[in-house]
Formats: C-alpha cells, structure tokens, sequence
C-alpha cells in the first residue's frame, strides 16, 4: 500500500505496555491513609521507593501494573513503524465512512477508539486474550488489537502483506459501522429470541463486516493507495480466517453449524462485493442468501 507515515491517530490508544492486566484501585486507600499522621508518613515512604525503583506511583496506585520488563518498549522501532501503519489505516477507513455514512444512511459517522494491547485487555465487554484476535466492543464503541496477530496471519493462516493486515481493520471499523447503524443490536435481539440461528445471525454479521471493509477498499483503491497485489492480500487474508480453512487447519471435520463468522468463499465473495461497488446497501447480507 502506498502510506505515509505521520505518527499516532487522535484515536488511538496505546495499552502495551501494562500488558492488560487487571489491579484494583489504590486511591481509596490513600484517602483513608490521609486522615493519620502514621498514614502520611507511610505514603511519603511509598513515593520515595516508587521513585527510586523507577515506578510511577501514579500508576499502581490507579490500578495500573507496571510494564513487563521483557515485553517490548512502547518506542520500540521495530513496532513504531507497524504503529504508524495502524493509525494511517484507522483515520483512512474512518475519514471514508465520514463522507459514505451521512450521504449513504443518512446519519453522522462517530469516530471508534482503537486500543493497542498486549496479551490481554479489559474492555467494557470484560477481559479478553490476545488468542480470541482482533475484536469490537460496542459497549465503549473500541477496536482492539495485539500487534502480534499480524504474526499469525502471516505465519499460521499464510496471509502476509500490508493490505493484509488493513483489511483486518477495516473488518472491525466495519462492525462499529453496524453499532452506529444499529444492526448488531438487532442481531442480538434477534439471537436471543431464536438461539437456534444465533451462529446463522453471526455468519450474516460478520460477512456485512467484510463487505464493509471492502467498501473501504474501494475508496482506498480509487484514490491510488493500491498497489499490485494488494487487492489479493485482501481476499488471501479474508479466505484464510474462513470457519472451514480454521476447522480444517486446526484437524477437526468441517462443521458448519459451528461456523460463526462464514467459509472462506462467503468472506471472499463479501468483501469482493463491497470492494466492486463501494456502496454499503451491496451489503445486505441479511436479505441475501449468498
């Protein structure tokens, strides 16, 4: 792809470095320490080791752990670059679906928040491994992601490539679209009435996310940032996430009721759809049997 770097997004939001582990707050405590002279001495001791260990107080004491010595540096050059990548490709899809939204749907775009994390996170749909891969929550309306997907889409699924790892993006702004629009609430609704379709309703979600990335795609591809190949990358990622290259890949039978985000060919076919036709209402797949 043709990118330009130019540091951070406003909306992105780095949690790499505590490694997503979860603390309870200190701050109550310090409150009652306040109140005894024994109590004050005690934090005046807490600062002073805080700072010489080289800890923010700050931070433990708001429930934050201190970064694993091991894990890489937030200024880490090797994941800057990867970094900057990520930004440029959040504010491009959310630039885009700033102008499709109102002219398409007739409502305001508003922009999600993408976290960085490491191993695990605590969003507002509770705590998650870095094993479940990228995800949306739309209780706080955030993306979020371990770089080191990235690794596995290009070493365990075989999808390398830069566009690759856009798509990947563009897939969860594309479930923030649905959030906006309100059809992942209708979904679930949906579900819980009929819990027998609830995998059906998932496929059908998640395929209207691919095709919507594929409408960023073809933004993206009008504009230039394109090069050779990159359209494949794309379609060599969104087949190689299918629910029967994962079965299959992880040696248990194809099992399509157990599918919840579609086969190979369903991801490919969607995401080939939005990025034919760049428009949003070639998305229906709730209305379409393909």
């Amino acid at each position: 792809m043709r990118w330009t770097r130019g540091g951070r997004s406003p909306n992105l939001e780095d949690r790499r470095a505590t490694g997503g582990r979860a603390g309870g707050s200190a701050l109550p405590l310090l409150f009652m320490l306040v109140r005894s002279k024994t109590g004050l001495a005690l934090i005046a001791i807490f600062f002073v080791v805080s700072w010489l260990a080289g800890v923010n107080p700050l931070s433990l004491l708001s429930g934050g752990a201190p970064a694993d010595p091991g894990s890489a540096p937030l200024d880490d050059p090797r994941e800057e670059e990867l970094v900057e990548f990520v930004s440029f490709i959040l504010d491009d899809n959310q630039e885009v679906w700033g102008r499709v939204l109102p002219q398409e749907e007739g409502r305001p775009y508003e922009a999600a928040t993408l976290v960085l994390f490491r191993d695990n996170v605590r969003s507002a749909c509770g705590m998650a491994s870095a094993s479940m891969g990228p995800f949306y929550c739309p209780a706080d309306h955030n993306v979020y992601i371990d770089l080191g997907f990235y690794d596995a889409l290009r070493r365990r699924f075989g999808a390398p490539g830069d566009f690759a790892q856009a798509y990947v993006i563009a897939h969860e702004i594309g479930h923030h679209v649905q959030s906006l629009l309100g059809i992942d609430l209708q979904v679930r609704q949906a579900q819980g009435q009929q819990p027998g379709d609830a995998n059906a309703l998932s496929v059908r979600m998640e395929l209207q996310a691919d095709c919507f990335a594929g409408v960023w795609g073809h933004s993206a591809a009008r504009r230039g940032l394109l090069e050779p190949g990159d359209l494949e990358e794309g379609l060599d990622a969104a087949a190689a996430i299918g629910d029967d290259r994962i079965q299959q890949k992880s040696g248990q039978p194809v099992n399509p009721e157990a599918f919840t985000h579609g086969t190979s060919a369903q991801r490919v076919s969607w995401f080939r759809r939005g990025f034919d036709s760049g428009d949003p209402s070639a998305c229906d797949t709730f209305g379409d049997s393909g």
